[in-house]
């Protein structure tokens, strides 16, 4: 698809990695931006900081279905969809006093991102197919102890991408999953022991990736180093995110 004269909608959209989409977006001559978060105050801010009409505000938290119903019914010239709303609550999946936590990231990262597909692609169809891009993780390829219900549910939302883009291909709409590294984000502030890229920066290879119809996509050098890693020495590799964990409760 073309990113010029597209329509998008982005989750997420206020700060973080989905503000590098919008910022793109507008850069690359989209048409129209739909800025959509959990609180509308938060995506009109955003909205009025781009200086563009073309950056609209929407409220939409992914986990309310009747939220992403009425996105659906007002967005309705989408072609561009862009699943980036996430939940990481620095829990592991035992130490963690309830399962809220993995609840709740499942629930924002796997069903959060299917319910914006299934409520999309009607609109993609008639719109001429367009794409979808879900904003994964390294989490995704690599288990992450310290990361709780995190980590799996980027390993679910990467099969249903899978799954997703086998069901949408006869519609013309390409889903690409974006494997995303270490990036300066406001979720990733704890990290301090990388090199992190921008949220621009993943913004840009996102929609080159749904431009140019890329399966999956590592964003950035730590993407891509795991990757390297899992696939020359998956066992170490995953000895070493344990010891990390262990490491951390010293």
């Amino acid at each position: 698809m073309k990113i010029e004269g597209c329509t998008a909608i982005v989750t997420g959209a206020n700060r973080g990695i989905g503000f590098g989409f919008v910022e793109e977006l507008l850069a690359q001559g989209a048409a129209r931006v739909y800025l959509a978060s959990r609180q509308l105050a938060d995506a009109e801010e955003a909205a009025r900081s781009t200086g563009d009409t073309r950056a609209l505000p929407i409220q939409l938290d992914v986990t309310k279905h009747d939220e992403v119903a009425a996105a659906a019914a007002r967005c309705t010239d989408v072609d561009l969809v862009v699943n980036n709303a996430g939940a990481f609550h620095r829990q592991t999946l035992l130490e963690a006093e309830d399962m809220s936590f993995a609840r709740n990231e499942m629930d924002t990262n796997y069903f959060g991102m299917l319910a914006m597909v299934r409520a999309f692609a009607p609109i993609l169809k008639a719109n001429g197919g367009g794409a979808i891009v879900n904003v994964l993780s390294a989490g995704g390829i690599c288990a992450v102890p310290n990361m709780g219900g995190y980590s799996p549910s980027k390993f679910a939302a990467r099969a249903a991408s899978d799954c997703l883009r086998a069901e949408l291909e006869p519609q013309g709409t390409h889903v690409a999953a974006l494997i995303v590294g270490s990036v300066d984000t406001r979720m990733a502030e704890h990290v301090t022991w990388q090199a992190k890229s921008s949220p621009r920066d993943i913004g840009k290879a996102g929609l080159m990736a749904a431009a140019r119809k890329v399966d999956e996509l590592d964003t950035d050098p730590h993407a891509e180093s795991v990757r390297a890693f899992l696939a020359r020495d998956p066992y170490t590799l995953k000895r070493a995110m344990a010891k990390a964990l262990h490491d951390g409760r010293r």
